[in-house]
């Protein structure tokens, strides 16, 4: 099952890396329907909180019409950064299954633990490596291509 819903974020960090956007993609499930699925548009949007995570989060709470998303999963191919942590946490998601760990941000379990930390409101339970090989080697992918071209 997780595998599935895996794949639907890789196929948007595909879309994003089409984009030229760093490929990042985030499903939301909710009782087996896709409530929230986006892809990383910072340059697009010019936002810094254009995550993938942060988007699928805003379109899971419209269309469960609240911000509690209980009942829900966030799928996404890169470990949560610190904001998108912070936004699983106070969405109250319960369940987060990533692909690839992320050793620059990764917020979940490399750098810090935020989802577990028992000091906040809301603790989460993760699933971490799923689908982690293609996750990862699409992002290493993508900047290998941006090196190659010069870009920042």
């Amino acid at each position: 099952m997780h595998e599935t819903y895996m794949r639907l974020a890789l196929e948007e960090a595909e879309q994003a890396m089409h984009e030229d956007e760093v490929p990042i993609g985030a499903v939301i499930v909710h009782r087996d329907r896709v409530i929230g699925r986006a892809h990383n548009q910072r340059e697009q949007l010019r936002d810094p909180t254009a995550h993938a995570e942060m988007i699928a989060v805003t379109q899971a709470a419209a269309a469960l019409q609240s911000w509690r998303l209980e009942g829900c999963s966030l799928y996404v191919t890169l470990e949560p950064c610190a904001m998108c942590a912070g936004a699983i946490v106070q969405a109250r998601l319960p369940l987060v299954i990533y692909g690839a760990a992320d050793p620059k941000a990764g917020a979940v379990a490399t750098l810090y633990q935020l989802l577990s930390d028992p000091r906040l409101n809301h603790r989460c339970e993760v699933v971490a490596g799923v689908l982690a090989g293609p996750s990862a080697e699409l992002l290493s992918r993508f900047f290998q291509q941006r090196r190659r071209l010069g870009k920042k």
